[in-house]
């Protein structure tokens, strides 16, 4: 690196953070002297050339440290234009979607677009009589599906609609939208477009952000501690305590431990379990029979040679870090800018204390992996995209009247304060909302033992036919429920909440009316309200 003639300072290479070998070396400018900045060294006195010769025969070639820095600077410089273009011409607004299981991820993205395109039901966004346009246009990312906006609009409000696939794997949107500037000097200002690039991805993939701190040891005995007492690791268990580590690799044996941790999988997330990971062992795709997915947690075995079971284990456990959940954060979730989180509460209550308690640790989990903050100019330039604002959004809010709506969304605000806390320290605003994307009941109040129920109806899913629901009342202190959580209590005591699937309704929209919804406008608000 060439510096002024007059300064004759050290231009240190630090490559220990990125290769872990710990050498670093220093070009000093017009001193005739060059190293590896240790006395004593072997490569005291050489060159650069030299450095690598020597690191080719010692760690089996330098490729991947020079890939490492040319990677991360093509990063940097990837961000920084990408900084000076939304500042300086269309800003860009990065919006991740999120949820565990049956959240309603699909339906929320659906829903939002089709009423930022029609805007007659979003009174709740201030900037809404102001956009002149919303259009579709190609998104950026060409390596990405396209998210089907289309075909899931035509399943929710066709003559016979229904709920749409849930999400398998990544998607994308773009939607540009023209806003007329607002404020003292609109009139001599025209149009200008904002893009929203709308990110879908299964909330099981960002569980495994919190894979990438530990070793296999470490989490394979996280794993055993979780799982001893349920009943859905019965099969595992037993077949992981038959299993020696120490043995030689036999691939048969590998994929059969393989295949039974994912039925426990599987197993554990339809019983109501929140901590399924690693994710793509569900949600597989085109990885499905490669090595990477084909390990399991076991226990220590002593003495274990280079080619036996628990080390192949290990070795693809830090390959599926660094080939699967390295590349998601690096080219997808870190450029994120708005995140929304969205859970099935109503479902995790029906479901028990323990269901309720695996949520809120999932939830602490999944906002531990953002990295909040400000997106200031400067610190996007220098230090790459922050998270700013987070909503975390109970769907589903139809299925209950409007007078639980508040305890709902004070329940969620219970569940995630200890991170929302830390993320607000960081400069990133979160805020819990009880919403229903797509609006599938109606209220109505009926006489029960001589008392007014307040109830919603709909359609079953199941049979097609019109009931009415009452699904129980919430408590007013969320630590009615998250205490008796915390303890691991088998039932509630006091009360029984009830769930039920409906079906989406049919739908006569009007012209520049969306589909209904319940505060969809105020999320908008919320996570593009500031930008519009």
């Amino acid at each position: 690196m060439l510096l002024p003639a007059n300064k004759r300072r050290a231009v240190v290479f630090n490559f220990e953070s990125i290769s872990g070998h710990g050498r670093c070396i220093a070009c000093a400018q017009g001193s005739g002297k060059r190293g590896n900045g240790r006395e004593g060294s072997p490569l005291a006195g050489a060159g650069f050339g030299d450095y690598l010769r020597h690191n080719n025969a010692n760690i089996g070639g330098s490729g991947l440290v020079i890939s490492a820095i040319a990677d991360s600077i093509t990063r940097q410089v990837e961000n920084v234009t990408d900084t000076v273009s939304e500042v300086f011409f269309e800003p860009v607004i990065r919006l991740g979607v999120t949820g565990l299981a049956r959240a309603g991820k699909t339906v929320f993205i659906t829903s939002l677009v089709a009423n930022l395109m029609d805007r007659g039901r979003m009174q709740g966004l201030a900037a809404s009589p102001r956009i002149e346009a919303a259009f579709l246009q190609p998104q950026p990312d060409d390596t990405v599906p396209r998210f089907a906006f289309e075909e899931h609009l035509a399943a929710l409000t066709g003559p016979t609609p229904h709920w749409p696939n849930s999400t398998r794997a990544i998607s994308e949107l773009r939607l540009s939208l023209r806003v007329k500037p607002s404020g003292l000097l609109a009139g001599f200002q025209g149009a200008r477009t904002v893009h929203i690039d709308i990110v879908d991805y299964p909330g099981e993939w960002l569980l495994d952000l919190g894979l990438m701190d530990k070793s296999y040891a470490e989490w394979s005995a996280e794993v055993f501690e979780r799982i001893a007492e349920r009943e859905e690791a019965a099969a595992y268990l037993e077949r992981a305590a038959n299993t020696q580590g120490a043995d030689k690799l036999s691939e048969p044996v590998a994929k059969a431990l393989a295949d039974a941790f994912t039925n426990y999988l599987t197993k554990a997330r339809d019983a109501g379990y929140y901590d399924c990971s690693p994710g793509r062992f569900l949600l597989p795709g085109e990885l499905a029979g490669s090595p990477v997915l084909t390990f399991a947690p076991l226990q220590p075995a002593e003495a274990a040679g280079r080619r036996s079971l628990i080390r192949e284990m290990e070795r693809r456990y830090e390959a599926y870090k660094s080939r699967v959940v390295t590349p998601f954060f690096r080219d997808h979730f870190s450029k994120i800018d708005r995140q929304v989180v969205l859970l099935d509460a109503l479902g995790a209550i029906h479901k028990g204390p323990a269901a309720v308690e695996d949520m809120r640790n999932a939830m602490g989990d999944i906002l531990s992996a953002f990295k909040p903050g400000q997106n200031a100019f400067l610190s996007k330039l220098f230090l790459g995209k922050r998270v700013e604002k987070i909503l975390f959004a109970a769907t589903k809010a139809d299925h209950l009247h409007h007078t639980e709506h508040a305890k709902l969304t004070a329940i969620v605000e219970a569940m995630v304060r200890g991170a929302s806390d830390k993320a607000g320290f960081a400069g990133a605003d979160t805020r819990a909302l009880a919403l229903a994307s797509l609006r599938a009941t109606v209220e109505d109040t009926l006489s029960h033992e001589g008392s007014k129920l307040p109830c919603v109806k709909g359609s079953l899913l199941s049979t097609g036919k019109q009931a009415a629901f009452y699904a129980g009342e919430l408590p007013s202190d969320p630590a009615k429920l998250l205490v008796p959580a915390r303890e691991r209590a088998q039932v509630w005591l006091d009360a029984d909440y009830q769930t039920m699937e409906f079906a989406p309704a049919v739908l006569d929209l009007k012209p520049g009316d969306g589909p209904p919804h319940i505060r969809l406008d105020r999320a908008a608000e919320f996570l593009l309200g500031d930008k519009l």
